[in-house]
């Protein structure tokens, strides 16, 4: 084992910790790259035996050491490659990681179900179950023709490796600045999909107005919903164009929630984060000739320079909304 999928049980709201978390791993490896808002892969090749422990062994001391310095407690899975990292995080629990048996990936993931492998959406999972192919070890045993036309020629190869354990992914370091986020946490198990919706919106808003604030764009947003059992979903959408303007990023968070298909879920969590952050004199914006779009971008500049005039609670945030 290699690779540890760290997730930092941080509070709401109190996602400013990340980066020194992410530098206590980089204590043990320069091999980081963050997984916002709360978790992060570190390749340990090399630490291991530099430090004379396995995976395992550094991951009770990175916990020791994020409750020591941080106050903050982590789960943690470990695998030969990223993608069984993250898979095997799924069964840890706070002091007790999960590692994936040296040469027993395939049978590791045999009776996990389909929606338990990164990036098997929910549209995806449903087809696959819909023929049988509700676990991975069945997806794996299937025959290629098969899942190919369910899914997909590309994504059947790759879905039928991956659940046969063959894990090609790598870490690849990257900086958590270059994204914004924001968090809405529920005073209660929150049911009321109205009300979720409500939080996007205010997410959106917020996001919207912080990126206008600084003169960037975004490129991507990824939703996180984290539930009372404290499980988590995140799904990212990359934009049809770079955007800061908030109606925008609002249709893009509804739709990245639509497609969760929750079914009464007891959330108690909605976080959204903006990737891939560039400047926002250098992107391009496509008229639409639209005069309500228009509209809203002009009430975003008039509301921009009151919050810059007055202060951040000079508009509150969903009370522009169309």
């Amino acid at each position: 084992m290699t690779i540890l999928c760290v997730r930092f049980q941080l509070p709401p709201m109190y996602e400013a910790a990340l980066p020194g978390l992410l530098g206590l791993l980089e204590e043990f490896t320069p091999v980081v790259e963050a997984l916002p808002p709360d978790g992060a892969l570190a390749d340990l090749r090399g630490a291991e035996r530099y430090f004379g422990r396995d995976a395992v062994g550094l991951a009770s001391v990175i916990r020791v050491r994020a409750l020591a310095l941080h106050g903050v407690d982590c789960l943690i899975g470990a695998g030969p490659g990223p993608m069984l990292a993250r898979v095997a995080l799924r069964d840890a629990r706070p002091g007790a990681p999960c590692a994936v048996p040296a040469g027993a990936a395939a049978e590791f993931l045999a009776e996990k179900p389909v929606a338990a492998l990164p990036g098997v959406g929910t549209a995806t999972a449903r087809t696959l179950c819909a023929y049988g192919l509700d676990t991975l070890g069945r997806v794996a045993a299937a025959p290629l023709s098969t899942l190919q036309r369910l899914i997909g020629a590309k994504a059947g190869r790759e879905l039928r490796e991956r659940a046969g354990g063959v894990d090609r992914g790598r870490v690849v370091p990257n900086a958590v600045s270059r994204s914004l986020a924001t968090e809405r946490a529920f005073s209660h198990d929150e049911i009321d999909p109205g009300r979720h919706r409500r939080a996007l919106l205010s997410a959106a808003e917020e996001l919207g107005t912080r990126l206008r604030a600084l003169d960037k764009v975004c490129r991507t947003l990824t939703l996180t919903v984290r539930y009372a059992d404290r499980s988590a979903t995140t799904r990212s959408r990359t934009l049809k164009e770079p955007t800061a303007h908030s109606a925008e990023l609002t249709r893009a968070a509804y739709g990245l929630y639509e497609a969760l298909g929750l079914q009464r879920a007891r959330v108690r969590a909605i976080a959204l984060r903006a990737e891939g952050l560039g400047p926002a004199d250098q992107a391009a914006h496509q008229l639409t000739f639209d005069p309500a779009d228009e509209r809203a971008r002009r009430i975003e500049a008039v509301a921009d320079r009151a919050r810059r005039k007055f202060g951040a609670t000079a508009i509150v945030p969903g009370s522009l909304a169309a």
